[in-house]
């Protein structure tokens, strides 16, 4: 009887008294694997993300511990099997930090941490390395062709990007550190690995609620985007028909990774990460001669790095972390950074409309200037067909939709520069 007694002990079922949060985190988990499977919402990495903090809510699997990497760095020796120190829990207690003082109260002088499989796997998210390898993927599936045929695109989908340092300024207001604003405000760039990197940079300890956030909120884009469109825009803007775009060379799309290369890793040397590797993948799917690996970096590649990158990410969404006053305002701020982008771009589309007398532009296509590929694309397509099922803007709205994915890697340069 000792024996049944001991082992029901050690069950999770004993230890959910002690932490009954992680039954809320257990349930919001379950409603991100409904999202993802029945409603489709981003399943290819919701899914993954909502399994990984499923897993590491469970009490007592010991997959994930948060005080390998507390305070945003990799605490090494904790890795090698060094005892934990008083001066380490006291230091904990020292930083005002809320989830900091939760953490030092489970842990005891001399405690060791056997690592778990979700430890390993976060260092590939802490080192940056999934994002990056994921934007190697993106590149190789990635046509640029719309936007070097109409390079005027380009500046819509800066001026999406216009989201996220309004937003950047409403969140230092509420009360976030410049480092914490800034990684909010990439949610706007509607780029999951964008926002993931930047984060990891400036403030690892939201990683979990932002992931979460940026991807819902990308997930969302056909229920977000369409009614700030009709509300910026006129029925007789809905309907305009745009010029087919030129043929592009070979050679254009050949030059145009490596440009663009050079000269934003020139402009902000902490986007050449990002910039470089989506480059890198754009190269391999144009150039011809590497066929091969352009076909694997889009699949294999990407996805094992995604199913690594989205169990990670969910794991750090522990209950300490998330269930706080500072997940209500990353998921508030989120949607605004994201709906000021969208306003940005049909604003920005309706203004070059008023000095230009021809080649008139579809404010709808202003709206995929958040990065969002494919999606906000097609949101743009199918508003414009509500008004003229004969009017085709998939093409057109694909040149400012690639180019915001450029533009949130700089702006994510621009945050990390001014705020790392």
């Amino acid at each position: 009887m000792n024996e049944i007694l001991n082992f029901l002990q050690t069950t999770g079922f004993a230890m959910i008294a002690d932490n009954w949060k992680v039954i809320i985190m257990i349930a919001i988990s379950c409603v991100l694997l409904y999202l993802a499977i029945v409603k489709k919402f981003e399943p290819l990495l919701l899914l993954p993300i909502a399994f990984g903090m499923l897993l590491t809510n469970i009490p007592g699997s010991e997959m994930f511990h948060e005080v390998l990497f507390v305070d945003g760095h990799i605490h090494w020796d904790l890795f090698g099997g060094a005892a934990i120190d008083a001066d380490f829990i006291q230091n904990l207690l020292e930083s005002g930090s809320s989830t900091n003082i939760a953490l030092a109260n489970t842990l005891e002088v001399g405690q060791t941490v056997t690592v778990g499989l979700l430890d390993v796997l976060y260092l590939g998210v802490k080192l940056g390395v999934y994002p990056c390898l994921i934007f190697i993927g993106v590149g190789a599936s990635t046509d640029f062709g719309p936007l070097i045929a109409n390079p005027k695109t380009l500046l819509l989908g800066a001026a999406a990007q216009v989201g996220i340092f309004i937003t950047y300024i409403g969140a230092t207001l509420m009360g976030f550190t410049p480092q914490e604003a800034g990684s909010i405000a990439i949610i706007g760039g509607a780029d999951g690995p964008t926002a993931i990197y930047t984060t990891l940079q400036l403030a690892s300890n939201l990683l979990g609620p932002i992931a979460i956030a940026a991807y819902s909120y990308m997930a969302l884009v056909p229920v977000i985007q369409p009614p700030i469109m009709r509300a910026l825009t006129t029925k007789e803007e809905r309907r305009i028909v745009m010029k087919e775009l030129r043929p592009v060379s070979k050679t254009e799309k050949i030059i145009f990774p490596i440009v663009v290369t050079i000269f934003v890793a020139l402009l902000v040397p902490s986007a050449a990460p990002l910039i470089g590797c989506l480059m890198l993948g754009n190269l391999m799917r144009e150039c011809g001669v590497t066929e091969r690996l352009s076909k694997t970096v889009q699949n294999e590649l990407m996805n094992i790095c995604v199913v690594f990158l989205g169990v990670s990410v969910g794991a750090t969404a522990t209950a300490n972390t998330f269930l706080n006053l500072k997940t209500i305002g990353i998921l508030v701020l989120g949607i605004v950074a994201f709906s000021i982008g969208t306003a940005s771009g049909v604003l920005l589309a309706k203004l070059m409309n008023v000095f230009s007398k021809k080649n008139k532009i579809n404010p709808l296509i202003g709206a995929a200037g958040v990065s969002a590929v494919p999606m906000a694309a097609r949101v743009a397509q199918r508003e414009g067909q509500k008004e003229d099922p004969s009017n085709f803007l998939l093409m057109h709205a694909m040149g400012p939709n690639v180019s915001g994915v450029i533009g949130s890697a700089i702006a994510a340069g621009v945050l990390i520069s001014l705020l790392g």
